[in-house]
């Protein structure tokens, strides 16, 4: 696969984790925002003001991941703070989410409020990590192709080429102009000099 293959598929990858991690922090919004207004009467101001805690802890959890991915692409790691940031945002989403599932004892509510946000949990590790790995074998793809390529000498008949696009009608051929075009050895300026002034 090439290296232009590999970044196609990094793409792909990179757009359908964060399309997952969107969705997923979509679907807490609404738990979480029942665990904030506790009870409190609809269109009422704490009932409101509870929507902005999901989209608060949200928008800090996805400037950190992009933060940490953009870094990882040129191999700069994060410190405590920030790991410790991302982790304690996804706790709180997941608690948040969660509550009253545990409160309530219901096994199936937990297993539907706890599957979006261990796939955040999941997708957020992974999507850096995959993006590091891609860019890597991005880099060893593209190294494969100029090693192919590396080996592969110039012909004789593209050195002649070279020389004939180089040749204008008061050209005086000889084998130091011809090494001066085409960049050739002395020893093959000779015969390309010669192939030149042969007639065609």
């Amino acid at each position: 696969m090439s290296a232009e293959s590999v970044e196609a598929v990094a793409s792909q990858v990179d757009r359908l984790c964060w399309t997952g991690i969107l969705l997923g922090l979509a679907f807490t919004m609404t738990n979480v925002q029942q665990f904030a207004a506790a009870g409190a009467t609809p269109w009422s101001l704490p009932w409101l003001a509870a929507w902005l805690l999901d989209p608060m802890v949200s928008l800090v959890l996805l400037a950190i991941l992009r933060a940490e991915q953009v870094l990882a692409r040129h191999g700069v790691r994060t410190g405590g703070w920030v790991r410790g940031a991302k982790w304690f945002t996804l706790a709180a989403t997941y608690v948040m989410n969660t509550w009253a599932a545990y409160a309530a004892g219901s096994a199936s509510s937990v297993v539907l409020h706890s599957v979006p946000p261990l796939v955040v949990f999941v997708a957020a590790e992974a999507v850096t990590d995959l993006r590091d790995k891609l860019g890597e074998a991005a880099g060893r793809a593209s190294k494969t192709v100029e090693k192919a390529e590396s080996p592969r000498r110039t012909t004789f008949a593209e050195y002649l080429a070279v020389a004939r696009a180089a040749r204008k009608r008061d050209t005086v051929v000889t084998p130091a102009w011809v090494r001066e075009v085409t960049g050739c050895s002395r020893g093959l300026s000779s015969k390309l000099a010669a192939a030149l002034k042969a007639p065609s």
